[in-house]
């Protein structure tokens, strides 16, 4: 622990689990107050919180309180415009105003073109694309003000390179990316940053999930554990790109070493395309 961001306050939009918890605790780690905002934790009804603490909250937790600093969890879905101002206002309260924001928040459904719904295609761009934008026009006003900040968006090689049955997820990438250049650009006179990071597979349970779905469907009898092992002998290091690589990048672009690094898209792939 450097305590490089000390005094510093860092939103984590889905961040409890996978690449968003692990940039999450690699904040923490360097001294940043976290704000993790997710559509798994709690909810509100009326005015009353409903708790639904997995076991995904639970590790989040334990891992996050270990550094001994600030950490507020709330329910966030970055789909809601009023989920995302009452997400910030609390998260305002307990960390103060967000000089970090990372936005990690993500989903996907293998579907081909062909018969692909508007509703599926559209929720995906709504989460990945336009819920990145949403917390950017929330949080980029404060740190013009403040004249410091940080935005990092998690991206995907799906955002260079094509990949079949994945139209809505390679279009709200390549999406992602043009948002990016668009807020370093306007961020830019105002030390304020924003950089894309696009690993290509990461092992995370949601990496699982998209494999388990494509096994399915293709139904010519590969397992889950088979089909990891053929992307895995597809990387050049014949390897899977590892959260903590994903958050150490990104808690050095956050760092003053990462001051002009701007409107990038920076590839994690361990050399492959996709």
């Amino acid at each position: 622990m450097t305590n490089k961001l000390e005094g510093r306050s860092a939103i984590i939009t889905g961040g409890l689990t996978g690449q968003g918890l692990a940039i999450a605790q690699a904040l923490a780690a360097e001294g940043a107050k976290i704000a993790v905002g997710s559509r798994a934790l709690a909810d509100r009804k009326n005015g009353e919180a409903i708790a639904r603490e997995s076991e995904h909250i639970v590790e989040a937790r334990e891992r996050l309180s270990g550094y001994g600093g600030i950490v507020y969890f709330g329910h966030l879905d970055v789909r809601d415009p009023d989920t995302i101002a009452q997400f910030i206002r609390e998260a305002e309260a307990v960390c103060g105003p967000a000089d970090i924001l990372v936005n990690s928040a993500g989903m996907t459904s293998e579907q081909p073109v062909c018969g692909h719904s508007d509703e599926l295609w559209l929720r995906i761009i709504d989460t990945n694309l336009t819920g990145a934008f949403r917390m950017t026009r929330a949080c980029l006003p404060g740190m013009i003000e403040r004249q410091w900040g940080r935005i990092i968006n998690i991206g995907s090689t799906a955002a260079s390179v094509g990949w079949k049955d994945n139209p809505a997820y390679c279009a709200s990438k390549s999406g992602l990316l043009g948002l990016t250049r668009c807020v370093a650009l306007e961020g830019a006179p105002h030390r304020v940053t924003c950089v894309m990071i696009s690993p290509t597979w990461v092992e995370t349970e949601l990496m699982r999930n998209n494999v388990r779905e494509l096994v399915e469907r293709e139904g010519r009898g590969r397992t889950v554990e088979d089909a990891i092992s053929d992307i895995t002998r597809q990387n050049p290091q014949n390897r899977l790109i590892q959260s903590d690589e994903v958050a150490a990048l990104a808690a050095f672009l956050c760092g003053e070493g990462g001051k002009g690094i701007t409107m990038e898209n920076i590839q994690l792939t361990g050399g492959a395309l996709w």
